[in-house]
């Protein structure tokens, strides 16, 4: 399709929602005790959302995370919470952990809010292996029973896949530094962390490809 056949069939709409059929990508990122989404405790969970700059390179737009308390009945899993540095009981952890019920709302209500002011239909989750965190975040929505989930509900942009394409690596710090951008591994494997470090490398390879292709210049 050409570009302006792209214009014409998406009128009114924002940079934003033009470029991905409506959708507003959001790059989530979570750190959890362990691999099963029902059974295992969401710890940190952290969403950036993105938009178009006044040069029309995609860029960070805002941040938020929290850190979560695990569910009732949450497994813990020790050799998950050594890898990812986290102790659900330290003091000063317990000071600023919300219910997962709060963090949701936390994460979610930013997201419809960028869902409006760009005209977009719906959020979809951008993530390193994002069917893990899609995983982990449907879990939540269904054990808080809250309603209104931004995100659409199985489809999303997996960034390890398109670094692989982009830069032959599908490791997150290797395609990072493989994109130009600085990594540090003492901060790594926070949600926070992880979720911009993902959200450069998935605006990196949009730019990279709306300069090679021409096919989504913005006026």
């Amino acid at each position: 399709m050409a570009t302006e056949e792209i214009k014409e069939a998406t009128p009114n709409k924002s940079p934003v929602a033009k470029r991905f059929r409506g959708f507003l990508p959001v790059i989530v990122d979570v750190e959890t005790a362990g691999f099963n989404a029902g059974t295992d405790a969401l710890l940190e969970i952290a969403a950036v959302t993105v938009t178009v700059n006044e040069e029309h390179q995609w860029c960070i737009d805002d941040v938020v995370s929290k850190h979560v308390n695990p569910f009732e009945g949450a497994n813990l899993d020790q050799a998950s919470l050594d890898f990812i540095g986290v102790d659900p009981n330290h003091p000063f952890r317990k000071q600023i952990a919300v219910s997962e019920t709060e963090a949701l709302h936390e994460v979610f209500k930013p997201v419809r809010k960028k869902i409006k002011e760009h005209k977009c239909s719906r959020a979809i989750l951008v993530g390193h292996n994002a069917s893990f965190d899609l995983g982990f975040l449907n879990a939540a929505v269904e054990r808080t029973q809250i309603k209104r989930n931004p995100f659409h509900p199985f489809s999303t942009f997996d960034t390890a896949t398109m670094a692989g394409l982009a830069y032959g690596q599908t490791v997150l710090a290797r395609a990072a530094e493989e994109a130009g951008l600085k990594w540090d591994t003492k901060e790594a494997h926070s949600a926070r962390y992880d979720a911009e470090q993902t959200a450069l490398l998935f605006c990196e390879i949009v730019n990279r490809w709306n300069e090679c292709s021409g096919l989504f210049k913005v006026d």
